[in-house]
């Protein structure tokens, strides 16, 4: 047995049986923004993301791949690795901005015997980094790419015995008590059991 959320539009108003939210517009396909260009956008993502290259080692690539374009008057697609981040991190899909927190255990701290300070870890701030889970997940339903590849509604799923089943996201108590409101609930409710 399996329970699904009701998919809405973006006015929270549920769609006509069979219907699928609108996509957003695609991008042209020569349009590389931030990056100057196809090279620079390949160069990126094989630094950053294949070979997870060393900030030194890509200044050193950088700097190499500028010599050899010397006598071209031509540039490289970075100057070094703070070049290759800033542009990473002026990518325009998804938008959501890092947020930090700081934070210090505040619990109870046990009583060492001769003077002994308590541990390190209980004195010491930390800072945490994270990006809005909620708006994450809003930016990831608007992206085409996405489509079909994933579960848009929230659900719960059943064995024959009754034991609720977690298996993705979307099956989790937290993206179903984010979406199903108890006024859609008494709807469906009362247009299911309404003569």
């Amino acid at each position: 047995m399996i329970n699904v959320g009701i998919p809405c539009n973006s006015n929270g108003n549920p769609l006509n049986v069979g219907s699928e939210a609108p996509l957003p517009g695609t991008k042209d396909a020569t349009d590389w923004t931030p990056f100057n260009d196809r090279l620079a956008f390949e160069t990126a993502e094989f630094l950053f993301k294949r070979v997870k290259m060393s900030a030194a080692n890509i200044d050193m690539l950088c700097t190499l791949w500028a010599a050899s374009l010397n006598e071209s008057d031509a540039d490289p697609p970075f100057a070094g690795h703070c070049d290759l981040y800033n542009t990473i991190d002026a990518i325009p899909v998804g938008g959501v901005p890092w947020q930090s927190a700081t934070f210090t255990y505040d619990g109870p701290r046990p009583e060492l015997p001769g003077g002994v300070e308590s541990p390190k870890w209980m004195e010491s701030e930390y800072e945490i980094w994270f990006r809005d889970p909620r708006l994450l997940f809003k930016n990831m339903l608007g992206n085409h790419d996405f489509h079909g590849s994933f579960d848009y509604a929230p659900y719960r799923q059943y064995d024959k015995k009754g034991i609720r089943r977690y298996e993705h996201f979307m099956s989790g108590d937290w993206a179903w008590k984010q979406a199903v409101s108890a006024h859609l609930v008494f709807r469906w409710c009362y247009t299911e059991i309404s003569p």
